[in-house]
């Protein structure tokens, strides 16, 4: 994509932008400072999708500081992204444009496809119009948009764990007869390793360290290797956290367990209320609707991060509402602007979604926020209610009046 000169002069007067920066010239500190907003252009941590600008021969406040454009000049701009400092090597191209009437060097920084992106061995972002080191919250982040295009998580080997931590009852007697028709498995003469590397439970026949997916799925006790892997459930009496806690629940296990005991534990609170008064007939209503419930819990664990967090998903039952958050923001196409708009879905963890598939606790992909909204709507409940972040996603569920 190509910015045209008046898209150029915008970013310049926009001192407030995370897409430019200005240098009165290319002396001094300046290709050191440079250097930090290219690589932080090229780590496009706000996900701008779009090119960074690096404006020399400008002021700060982007008037023309009338700076000789020479070819000298434009040379040693374009070393940047082959001087070996910057790497993964930058995608760049510079170029002398007239802008404001006058000569100016302008830097043109796509963003990598292989972040994070490191200048002389440190992570540069920018989230405003200054840039910083990338906190390890940051570096996690990138390297989650990079592993987007690579291998997913979800499937990787635990190098330290071996074949006993996975429950070879559960996975024949349960998930192999729901992932394959019953001929197909009498008439496989596949061994018990060769099964389980294609279902993705390890690695390969030739290294089985089982992946996240088998430890999730079918572990004897995945805490032990995940140790985030699990519902928090609390009930409150009240309207705030720091109420009495009515009820509470560690809830662990394998995959179909955890989300088999976070249903009853939810059906137990959510009690239907007969009403033999108000009408001539009584009427059973129900504060909240079980599918809803389910679907925003499924989605929660199905969607969450698992990697370098021992955050659990949580379920908090308040007096007036249900708050359920997990940890991982939006994913892939996913962000906070297109969050929730049916057509638009990614999967941080592709194969744990299939296993729930496989096990019955999906039935269709992309449809479990429209479902939940649904099933209130129907219900009497208000709409659902998300806050975006990007570490983490709550949603919260209004009690019906």
């Amino acid at each position: 994509m190509s910015y045209s000169d008046k898209e150029l002069e915008t970013f310049l007067d926009d001192i407030e932008s995370d897409l430019a920066e200005r240098k009165e010239s290319w002396k001094g500190d300046a290709p050191d400072k440079g250097r930090q907003a290219v690589c932080a252009f090229a780590n496009d941590l706000p996900d701008h999708q779009k090119a960074g600008i690096l404006f020399v021969g400008a002021k700060d406040d982007g008037t023309p500081s009338a700076l000789p454009i020479t070819d000298e000049l434009l040379l040693a701009l374009s070393d940047m992204k082959t001087d070996g400092n910057i790497l993964p090597l930058p995608s760049i191209i510079v170029e002398k444009r007239i802008l404001k009437g006058v000569e100016m060097a302008v830097v043109k920084v796509q963003p990598s496809d292989t972040p994070p992106v490191r200048y002389k061995g440190r992570i540069w972002v920018r989230t405003g119009p200054r840039g910083a080191i990338a906190t390890p919250q940051e570096e996690r982040i990138l390297n989650e948009k990079r592993r987007y295009r690579d291998l997913p998580f979800d499937v990787q080997p635990l190098p330290t764990c071996d074949l006993s931590a996975l429950s070879r009852l559960l996975f024949e007697q349960t998930y192999l007869p729901n992932a394959f028709a019953a001929d197909v498995i009498a008439s496989n003469e596949r061994s018990y390793e060769q099964k389980l590397a294609s279902c993705r439970m390890i690695a390969s026949v030739g290294d089985p360290a089982p992946t996240i997916l088998g430890i999730l799925t079918i572990g004897v006790t995945p805490r032990d290797w995940i140790p985030g892997a699990y519902i928090q459930f609390l009930r409150i009496e009240g309207t705030d956290l720091s109420d009495p806690i009515q009820d509470e629940a560690l809830i662990d296990g394998d995959l179909a367990q955890v989300l088999r005991r976070i249903d009853e534990k939810m059906d137990s609170h959510n009690r239907i209320h007969v009403d033999i008064t108000s009408e001539d007939r009584e009427s059973r209503m129900m504060p909240y609707p079980r599918a809803a419930l389910q679907q925003l819990i499924r989605n929660a664990v199905m969607h969450r991060v698992y990697e370098n967090t021992n955050t659990p998903v949580r379920a908090t039952w308040f007096d007036d509402r249900i708050e359920i958050s997990n940890p991982g923001g939006p994913f892939g196409i996913v962000n906070r602007e297109n969050f929730g708009r049916p057509g638009i879905t990614d999967y941080r963890n592709p194969n744990l979604a299939d296993a729930m598939k496989v096990l019955g606790f999906v039935q269709r992909f992309g449809i479990g926020i429209q479902t939940a909204r649904a099933e209130l709507k129907k219900n009497g409940n208000p709409d659902l209610e998300f806050q975006i972040e990007p570490m983490t996603v709550l949603a919260t569920v209004r009690r019906r009046p």
